[in-house]
């Protein structure tokens, strides 16, 4: 059981990921939300349930990706997590995972997961649905990214929904481009 960070002291389950990550995808959000804290499992809400039909509509499933967040447990009172936890967490878990896992695409769900890879002053808003480079800190192997609005933000916000369907529709078009 992890204790690194202050999360250990709130969360009820830890959620470290879940998938088969065989399309060589893996999906990067902030941190587990109430429902994901108690099942154990990422994007198990409402969240989930759209990101579930996104990728059906792209010909996978969550058996065919892997799933994660940049930090493993809950921040308490769902805040954000801070700079320190992040770092402590990413070096601690998410680095091991991508290095493990070896993905073709790296799909950031939100600006905070987005935060992760790229600088800060890139806008989501401005970069969503485009393939971006950077490097892997740990293994210096280059990460192909294609950051993405949170699927969250298709529930506050209904015109989202379109614009989430389109980019992801990108996904498939990146991996006939990786594969080829």
């Amino acid at each position: 059981m992890c204790d690194k960070c202050p999360f250990a002291k709130t969360r009820m389950c830890a959620v470290p990921g879940s998938g088969g990550g065989t399309s060589g995808v893996v999906f990067i959000g902030e941190g587990p939300g109430a429902n994901e804290d108690k099942a154990g499992l990422p994007f198990v809400g409402a969240a989930g349930k759209f990101l579930d039909e996104m990728l059906h509509d792209i010909g996978l499933s969550r058996d065919h990706v892997f799933i994660t967040n940049v930090v493993k447990c809950r921040p308490p009172g769902n805040r954000d997590p801070l700079p320190e936890e992040v770092y402590i967490c990413t070096e601690a878990y998410l680095w091991r995972q991508l290095n493990i896992l070896k993905p073709t695409l790296l799909v950031t769900l939100g600006r905070h997961a987005m935060y992760r890879f790229l600088p800060a002053t890139e806008k989501i808003s401005e970069i969503h649905g485009s393939l971006m480079y950077t490097t892997n800190s740990v293994s210096g192997g280059e990460l192909r990214i294609l950051p993405l609005y949170h699927p969250a933000a298709a529930l506050y916000n209904g015109g989202m929904r379109s614009t989430l369907k389109e980019d992801f529709a990108q996904i498939r078009n990146i991996l006939g481009t990786c594969r080829g």
